[in-house]
């Protein structure tokens, strides 16, 4: 199974009138998503689902993320992606959605389950559009959302 990790991108800050939960995309954040997403399409990589925490600028990315990766299926929210839940909930749910996933969510949640599927005590955090590929357990590769290279992830 692959499963693709992949953080939000820049969202606006919290304040009044607007909760955690409703923070949306920036103009930069949508922008670095976009081209995160044409860098995977580049790569070839397609998705048999799309996962995603329900908070907006999540979802968001997701649909970006979509968008350039010419995904045309649904994109699932699926609430264990919130965040302070544990990752095992959100990595029992990966293996019933197909063997190319991805999984759009928030830090620290995304690298516990990060951890989690590499069997691991830890995993390097994602930055924002920051994408980490894991596949059968093994950390592949990552994606820097501000050089848009793919670089080897490397996990202690």
């Amino acid at each position: 199974m692959h499963v693709y990790i992949i953080r939000h991108g820049h969202a606006i800050d919290e304040g009044p009138g607007l909760s955690d939960e409703s923070r949306y995309l920036t103009k930069k954040g949508r922008k670095t998503v976009r081209e995160i997403g044409r860098v995977l399409r580049e790569l070839g990589v397609e998705f048999d689902a799309i996962l995603t925490s329900p908070l907006v600028r999540a979802v968001q990315t997701a649909e970006l993320i979509a968008e350039r990766t010419d995904y045309v299926d649904v994109i699932e929210a699926l609430p264990a992606l919130a965040p302070g839940v544990p990752p095992r909930i959100a990595a029992a749910e990966l293996a019933s959605r197909g063997v190319h996933v991805a999984v759009v969510g928030h830090e620290p949640g995304l690298s516990m389950l990060g951890a989690y599927l590499t069997g691991r005590p830890a995993f390097p955090p994602l930055r924002k559009a920051q994408v980490s590929a894991v596949q059968d357990g093994k950390p592949l590769w990552m994606i820097h959302p501000d050089t848009l290279e793919k670089d080897r992830l490397l996990i202690s």
